[in-house]
């Protein structure tokens, strides 16, 4: 009995060692060893979903998830060519911070649903509430892209009203001396305001290998502003024919001057016609009531004691 005991005890032991060996060999068979586990460790990439939860902001844990789920909503809500023309309200708007085409979109969904609800919520629960929830959802919808527009209108007013003393400075640069890139560059870090980050992103296209015909094409694509379109057609058949660039830097400093002035003058001439409402609604009246109303009230009297 013993030496059976004994015999079924190391055949088992035999097979255990090769199941082991087996899935050993068959474990490792698809895996890199040596130096090349070693880079393959080195060039791996960790995601944000590998990253714990308690490790990542706010923003990556709530509103990035929520986005990307509301972003499906919005496409499927807005007509084709919704990106494109998002991208180019950013490229008026300057592309402020992080944001980009998706980023708003996900904003217009999560609005959407937003408003909705607290729309339905606040107009009770029935034929009312229904209508307000739609009212609701229409401007949560529409509200990224009217914060986006207006944006977008700052910032070019601000584009037209720098653009002639950043022209004049590039002029000065220009002609005591300096390249046009160097001008360029002088001038984006002296003047505050859109025309300098447009100056500078100019530089880095033309650093990265855009031609400057090119980068400055890319400048007026950007912007709604006529003068702006004037100036960078000047520049281009300027670059392409070979012209003096402080001759058109000057006549364009010039024009852009004279625009100026007669666009105040024009502000100015509109005065008279906007403040004629307010002047009919609030200030004639309370003028009617002080100058009159004295007069009417002794006629009131006079004619009672009759």
């Amino acid at each position: 009995m013993a030496g059976n005991f004994m015999l079924y005890l190391g055949t088992a032991a035999i097979a255990i060692a090769l199941v082991t060996i087996v899935l050993a060999v068959s474990i490792g068979a698809g895996q890199t060893t040596g130096v090349a586990r070693s880079l393959a460790i080195i060039e791996r990439s960790v995601s944000a979903s590998e990253v714990a939860k308690q490790d990542l902001p706010v923003s990556e844990r709530l509103l990035v998830p929520m986005l990307e789920r509301t972003r499906g909503l919005a496409f499927k809500l807005s007509p084709a060519g919704a990106s494109d023309r998002m991208t180019r309200l950013l490229d008026l708007a300057g592309n402020p911070g992080s944001w980009t085409a998706e980023r708003v979109m996900g904003f217009k969904g999560a609005g959407l649903l937003g408003l909705a609800v607290v729309a339905f919520v606040l107009g009770g629960f029935g034929f009312r509430g229904l209508l307000f929830a739609l009212a609701g959802a229409a401007a949560g919808f529409y509200l990224p892209d009217l914060l986006l527009y207006n944006t977008g209108l700052k910032r070019q007013e601000e584009l037209r009203l720098g653009l002639a003393d950043s022209l004049d400075m590039m002029t000065v640069c220009v002609e005591a001396g300096q390249g046009f890139d160097s001008a360029l560059q002088q001038v984006a870090r002296s003047v505050d305001g859109p025309v300098a980050g447009e100056f500078a992103r100019v530089l880095s296209e033309i650093q990265i290998g855009k031609s400057r015909g090119e980068a400055f094409s890319s400048l007026g694509a950007r912007t709604t502003i006529p003068e702006v379109k004037n100036f960078v057609s000047a520049l281009v058949q300027a670059d392409r024919l070979g012209l003096p660039i402080a001759n058109v830097l000057r006549e364009q400093s010039k024009q852009m001057r004279l625009v100026r002035r007669q666009r105040a003058e024009e502000k100015a001439q509109k005065v008279p016609v906007k403040i004629l409402f307010p002047m009919l609604l609030f200030i004639f009246p309370a003028l009617f009531i002080v100058i009159i109303g004295p007069g009417a009230i002794r006629m009131i009297d006079t004619f009672s004691g009759l």
